[in-house]
């Protein structure tokens, strides 16, 4: 056996709900170590432990990786991940987790945002579909509701309720800067108020050129290169900008377009107009 041709890996996977003995699972292999590639590997029988130590399901199988590669003499071509790998159905649920049985027959369903508008209007369609009373907001995320004691009964119960339609309340304004992209996103509930923005590039210039300076003849001296350094420095033109009030998303990116900046220059943009309570929207970096 080659030891270049084995890696230490980890391997994951997620449990879903009421996952049953037998039921088969897709999981993730990367690379722990200095592995070059899992092309081609074949993952050994790996026992997947839980958070409490013990065995949920075991794993093995083939690795598909979608990346590809080739190296020779010092050159490198990569495309997508070589140390990373999936294998589907790979893994089978030794151990299942316990059932959620509800207490006098009480369900709390969780919102993916907290909004008390969205969380009123989801009471208001169970109770209109389900009866008066089933249904009860206990906070902008949480809506309590009243299910039938049977299994067999609350599982229709439940069903009818994920199909109800229930239109979300209007979202907050909110602008997301992207700190490492530069990418800026903003929803159709921003609004702007009039502002004066005055926005300049300064660009620094160095070019440096090397100088021979050569003794007289017989002098005995020796040539000597020194280098000179030319620096210039540029502003680009910041004159003051007026950005019209604007009630609409499409005024707002017209305003922000007459400044003639640079999506990373925006971001320092929208904080200050921000700070000056002219952008009526939360201002959100991720």
């Amino acid at each position: 056996m080659q030891l270049k041709n084995v890696a230490a890996v980890m391997v994951t996977a997620t449990l879903p709900a009421y996952a049953q003995p037998g039921s088969q699972l897709d999981i993730v292999v990367s690379s722990m170590g200095n592995a070059k590639s899992l092309r081609g590997g074949t993952l050994l029988m790996t026992p997947l432990k839980g958070a409490d130590g013990q065995v949920y399901a075991i794993a093995q199988g083939n690795m598909l990786v979608g990346g590809a590669g080739a190296s020779a003499n010092g050159s490198k071509v990569q495309v997508n991940q070589l140390a990373v790998g999936r294998i589907a159905n790979g893994a089978i649920v030794e151990r299942a987790v316990a059932a959620f049985q509800p207490d006098g027959g009480v369900l709390n369903l969780e919102l993916k945002d907290t909004d008390f508008g969205t969380a009123e209007r989801v009471v208001e369609a169970i109770n209109r579909s389900m009866g008066g009373g089933v249904a009860a907001a206990l906070d902008g995320r949480v809506v309590q509701v009243r299910a039938p004691v049977s299994a067999s009964a609350r599982v229709g119960f439940l069903a009818r309720i994920e199909n109800l339609e229930v239109t979300p309340a209007k979202a907050a304004a909110k602008v997301i800067l992207n700190a490492r992209t530069g990418s800026i996103v903003m929803n159709q509930a921003v609004t702007v108020e009039d502002c004066a923005v005055a926005h300049g590039n300064l660009s620094v210039v160095i070019n440096t050129q090397p100088v021979i300076s050569q003794p007289a003849p017989f002098s005995g001296g020796q040539t000597v290169v020194a280098p000179v350094s030319q620096i210039d420095m540029k502003q680009q033109g910041g004159s003051l900008q007026i950005v019209k009030a604007g009630a609409s998303l499409a005024a707002v990116v017209k305003g922000l377009n007459a400044l003639g900046a640079t999506p990373a220059d925006l971001q320092t943009i929208l904080e200050a107009m921000r700070a000056a309570g002219a952008l009526r929207a939360e201002l959100e970096i991720i």
